[in-house]
């Protein structure tokens, strides 16, 4: 029924496709010489007062399409290229294909005066000029992106565009990185920088380019010169205590070779981690990674809302090679290796507060935790990505020994814990497209493996009412070895049918999870209720189905996918059959849009998919996650099943720098496992799960805008977003509904005041709201404000005047100030800055926060570095 429902919509979609009577207007644009003109500006009216029907822009060919919907019997025609006379002429309201030239302009000027344009459009690349947008304070391209409207760079450093992730991130058309773009973006010299490109709807692997359109965005760093020298060199000392700081970052560009190489060290709060996150995207979708998958931890304090270097303690050291080669004429080889080394000090304190049915249960604890970390990651990858052959070969490999120790304080006693948590990984991918005849042959192939062995060491041992034949006891030792080996491979081909794609692929995967854990009191082995001994066996055919459909204009895009997949999973526990599932599964997605105009765009989508539980979901023992977290999942194998519905309306003036978008998400989840939580008065829970089936929903809505107003040197950019999320829980024995909203807005200004001064302001207002079965609790308000100013007392000199204030609603101490002072001066033409920084001039040696959970208010406060003064040599080249 559902199928034929399918069948249905598809069939009325094309019905409203072919009855939408349009005017089809084509040309091609040349000049004096019959050569094509590329970027001409084309726009239709219809008559001269009215507003525009239709725009375009000419492509390489000269060719432009466009189509106009209008009942006048004429149309006013309009082209403009620089250097050119603009093009006028009256034409009939019916479809036509034209060929216009386009003379030179006669113009004489005495006094030519050359100005950068802000920004440019050329097709679907947005051109946006770095020296419009560049301030004297700024010094590399992360600096400026932060400014362009329809750009957002996120906590983390993911850079998005109208809301969503990009997916490349180039530099002169080559990917270097990998998706670890921070590496260029925090340290890549803005004055080597000409343009920052934005590629809508960007296709990266050219072979597919006319076959399977992509609604995602890219970017490309365009440099000013063919071969560029660049990067980054700084060295600083500070006191109360002792600080330092070093690094150094050359870069290379050539036609045939990039590289970037990077040496850092800090004491002073500068989380490296975060330079060599990974944003990379799976073309081909295939599910599995050899992320870690952390089993127990020590009970810390989550980031708070603000930089790093107001409370981060660390001694942080990070390594990286990055290196692009072409062989040939076609092939690129690449390498990434990273190497990070960082200790952790984090003190603090946390109050929390569950909230169940019948009682609110608050607990205190202060806590000073040491992180010890040491991760080598890397990749290996040749690719070739031709016009008429694709092949990407990627090995990737991963090792960490990272170890954690903590000293608790609760309202009981103190508690000693340590965690030691080794883990190593290795994958390789291979995609090869390779035309035959006339249809696309694609093979995928994606295989890994990865170990873990995970120790927590808890002192005195918790949990005595369960543990220990109910006796307390001294130490508690839970032993955690889980590993995962998986390939998934499939192959199929990609046929263009007139304005259809077709994409059949068949495939078959195999997983296997295994999972050894054991818990010790005083050194003595509990009883098999705290034991586990599994293995967990996924196996997958699967035959994938898409298609695509594109206008010749571009206006409608719609792809379909029909993917049905036969899954057998099998669980063995201690060498026996425990149970089994067997499942044929159709999961269709669709997704289709629409342009609406020039400015504006539309689209909607939905899926219907099946998630079955890993192995961190089925197992029937006991495993103490931290010190008092207990958890097992003694019930049948998870089973969810989701329904996911989002739209989204979007609008981009490129040449008035205005860009907004607003979506809506929903997602509706049926699953046969209803968690159980038991919550003990010290706050400890036991978790638990039985076999009942249950549902939740989640509704989000956002929207985001920016603009950059011209006359006040300006970029204004707008974040908004409201989430409400319902489930059922189980909470000390009573089936309970929990409902969570949230709310949030910010508000950004990046603006020259005068030629002498430059603001930013950075603003927002988060509401946490938590109600079960309809009861509401105490509501959170969180607000942050960050003002700072820039005072360029000379060309080479400015000063940098900071404030920071944070509140919230419910603690006392529900207001914290900070402000921080910075002075620059730049040694004439050398490149060289000397910066002197004064960071936390009151002295705040606290910060609160409160946050939200699913049943929970976490009233979180950190211990701040204190007031600190560093100086610093910086050489940008």
């Amino acid at each position: 029924m559902r199928l034929k429902s399918l069948l249905v919509f598809i069939h009325l979609l094309f019905v409203l496709l072919t009855v939408h009577a349009q005017t089809k207007i084509t040309g091609k644009i040349i000049d004096e010489n019959a050569k094509s003109l590329n970027g001409a500006t084309v726009i239709v009216k219809k008559d001269s007062t009215a507003s525009v029907l239709a725009y375009a822009i000419s492509e390489n060919s000269g060719d432009f399409s466009l189509n106009v919907n209008s009942e006048g019997d004429s149309l006013i025609l309009k082209i403009s290229y620089i250097g050119y006379e603009p093009f006028k002429k009256i034409i009939k309201n019916e479809n036509q294909h034209l060929q216009v030239n386009l003379k030179p302009s006669s113009e004489s000027l005495r006094e030519v005066i050359v100005e950068s344009k802000m920004l440019e459009q050329r097709g679907d690349t947005l051109s946006f000029s770095v020296d419009a947008f560049k301030g004297k304070e700024d010094r590399v391209i992360a600096d400026v992106l932060k400014k362009i409207p329809g750009i957002e760079i996120m906590p983390n450093g993911q850079i998005e565009y109208q809301g969503e992730p990009i997916q490349k991130y180039y530099i002169e058309g080559l990917d270097l990185l990998e998706g670890r773009y921070n590496l260029a973006n925090e340290n890549l010299n803005v004055d080597a920088v000409s343009k920052v490109e934005i590629l809508e709807n960007h296709q990266p692997i050219k072979v597919l380019d006319s076959l399977e359109f992509s609604e995602r965005a890219s970017l490309n760093i365009k440099l000013k010169k063919d071969v560029t020298l660049s990067g980054t060199a700084e060295a600083g000392l500070g006191a109360s205590p002792l600080l330092w700081k070093a690094k150094v970052t050359p870069m290379i560009f050539t036609k045939d070779q990039q590289a970037i190489i990077t040496y850092q060290a800090n004491n002073t709060g500068n989380d490296l981690s975060r330079e060599i996150n990974d944003f990379s995207f799976n073309s081909f979708g295939s599910s599995y990674t050899i992320d870690q998958q952390n089993w127990v931890s020590l009970l810390n304090i989550p980031e708070p809302p603000f930089s790093e270097e107001r409370w981060l303690d660390n001694n942080a050291h990070l390594g990286s090679v990055n290196f692009l080669t072409r062989i040939g004429k076609d092939y690129q080889l690449k390498t990434n290796i990273s190497y990070l080394n960082d200790s952790q000090l984090q003190e603090g304190s946390r109050q929390t507060s569950y909230f169940t049915p019948n009682d609110t249960i608050a607990i205190s604890e202060v806590t000073r935790n040491n992180f010890y970390i040491n991760k080598l990651t890397g990749k290996l990858t040749l690719e070739k990505n031709v016009e008429k052959d694709y092949l990407k070969n990627q090995l990737e490999f991963k090792g960490f020994w990272n170890s954690e120790r903590g000293n608790l304080q609760n309202l009981e006693n103190t508690v000693f814990q340590r965690v030691n948590s080794p883990f190593k990984a290795i994958k390789n991918t291979l995609d090869l497209l390779k035309p035959i005849g006339k249809q696309l042959i694609t093979f995928n192939s994606n295989t890994g493996f990865k170990q873990t062995e995970e120790e927590l060491v808890v002192n005195p041992g918790q949990f005595p009412d369960i543990l220990n034949n109910n006796e307390n006891y001294d130490q508690l030792n839970q032993l955690v070895n889980s590993s995962e080996f998986f390939t998934d491979n499939s192959a199929g081909f990609t046929k263009a049918l007139g304005q259809f794609t077709i994409t059949p692929k068949i495939g078959f995967s195999f997983q296997n999870q295994q999972l050894n854990s054991r818990i010790r009191t005083n050194g003595i082995l509990e009883d098999s209720n705290f034991r586990n001994q599994l293995d967990l066996f996924n196996n997958e055919v699967y035959f994938k189905n898409a298609i695509r459909f594109k206008t010749e204009d571009e206006i409608w895009n719609l792809r379909l996918s029909t993917p049905l997949t036969f899954k057998n999973i099998k669980v063995e526990e201690y060498g026996n059959d425990r149970e089994s599932v067997e499942r044929l599964l159709f999961e269709p997605s669709l997704y289709l849009s629409k342009k609406l105009s020039a400015s504006w765009e539309t689209s909607i989508s939905g899926n219907l998919n099946y998630n079955f539980g890993e192995i961190n979901r089925i197992y029937p023992g006991y495993i103490i996650s931290n010190y008092r977290n207990i958890q097992r999942y003694d019930a049948p194998i998870s089973e969810r099943q989701s329904q996911n519905y989002s739209y989204s309306l979007s609008f981009r003036k490129p040449l008035s720098q205005l860009f907004a978008t607003l979506s809506y998400r929903f997602s509706k989840t049926r699953s046969n496992l209803l968690f159980s939580s038991t919550i003990a008065d010290n706050g400890s829970i036991i978790l638990n799960s039985i076999a009942q089936d249950n549902f939740s929903n989640s509704h989000n809505l956002s929207l985001t805008a920016s603009k950059y107003v011209s006359d006040l040197k300006s970029t204004l950019k707008i974040n908004g977003s409201y989430s409400l999320i319902s489930a059922e829980r189980i909470l000390n024995e009573i089936v309970t509904e929990v409902e969570n909203q949230n709310l949030k807005a910010e508000l950004s200004i990046d603006s020259e005041i005068f030629e002498w001064l430059s603001a930013n302001y950075d603003g927002s207002f988060n509401f946490y709201g938590t109600a079960l079965d309809n009861t509401k609790f105490q509501q959170i308000k969180n607000h942050q404000h960050f003002l700072s100013f820039y005072i360029f007392l000379a060309d080479n000199q400015y000063l940098d005047i900071a404030g920071e204030y944070y509140g919230n609603s419910i603690t006392e101490v529900d207001e914290n100030y900070f402000l921080n002072l910075g002075y620059q001066y730049t040694f004439g033409k050398s490149g060289i800055d000397l910066n002197v920084s004064w960071n936390n001039i009151l002295n705040t040696e606290q910060y609160i926060n409160v946050s939200s959970s699913d049943f929970s208010y976490i009233q979180n406060t950190y211990r701040l570095r204190p007031s600190q003064i560093l100086a610093s040599l910086k050489f940008s080249f």
